[in-house]
This record gives structure tokens, C-alpha cells and sequence, in this order.
């Protein structure tokens, strides 16, 4: 009976032991990496939450617009810098797209070579003609005959 109180013993204590060092290596590898919290494009996570804030906020406001057909434009934000991409009809349409994206706080600057007018900009029409040849120079009845 006593030697089986002293093996109980002897296992209590190293499991002890074994429980008690699992927290002091954990603490121990906390203070061995650095605690920047960096992904793999350098860019720490409180920079990503404003990212992300930036993008759901020029969404937000490119939604609320007159104008504007959100849907779309795609939004993208790094480092603080925001890309507008996809299709608007008109040139105006892109202009107030722009100046919406640069008006929230926090935006270092608008990309919007991405951000294409499609079809027909009815802000700048181009002429119409009659005819698809119109504009070439007529031919007189008797040249070449």
C-alpha cells in the first residue's frame, strides 16, 4: 500500500511539472518572436482594419450617391491608396466616383485608370453622321470614265 501512495505520488508531481512547463514555454516563445504582427506583404493588421474601413466607406458612399451605379464599381484599398475599377456611362459618372472615394477620411489617393466609361458617353457625344462614309471625299461621275 505505501509504495502504491509513493507511485501515485511520483505521477502527481511530474504531471504537475509536465502542466506547469506548457505556460512558461508558451511565455517564453512570446517574448522570442517580435510582436508586430505582420503578414507577408508588410502590411500590420491595424493597417488592414483601415483598409477594409476605407473600402466598406467609399462603397458606402458611391451606394448613396445620386449618379452613380455602384454596383458597377469595384473598390479596392491598400495602404490607404483606393482603386476604382469596372464600368461607368459617362465621364462625369467616373469624375464624382473619384471625388466621392477622395472625400473619405483616411484616402491618400485614387486610382481610377481601371474605372472605364462604356458605350457612348452621352456627357461628350461624338457627332452623328448619315451615312458610316460620310466623312470621305465624294467622287466626281466622270473620274475614271
Amino acid at each position: 500500500m505505501r509504495n502504491h501512495m509513493l507511485r501515485n505520488s511520483v505521477f502527481a508531481a511530474a504531471l504537475v511539472g509536465a502542466f506547469a512547463a506548457v505556460p512558461l514555454n508558451q511565455a517564453l516563445a512570446q517574448y522570442a518572436t517580435p510582436q508586430t504582427q505582420e503578414s507577408t506583404d508588410n502590411q500590420t493588421v491595424p493597417d488592414k482594419a483601415a483598409d477594409a474601413w476605407i473600402t466598406a466607406k467609399v462603397k458606402s458612399e458611391l451606394a448613396t450617391a445620386k449618379n452613380v451605379k455602384a454596383s458597377d464599381i469595384d473598390v479596392d484599398t491598400s495602404d490607404s491608396m483606393v482603386t476604382l475599377s469596372g464600368m461607368v456611362s459617362t465621364s462625369s459618372e467616373k469624375t464624382r466616383a473619384v471625388n466621392l472615394a477622395k472625400a473619405v477620411k483616411g484616402v491618400k489617393s485614387v486610382d481610377a485608370s481601371n474605372l472605364r466609361v462604356s458605350g457612348m458617353d452621352t456627357d461628350h457625344p461624338m457627332p452623328k453622321t448619315d451615312h458610316p462614309m460620310s466623312d470621305m471625299p465624294a467622287r466626281s461621275a466622270s473620274a475614271g470614265h
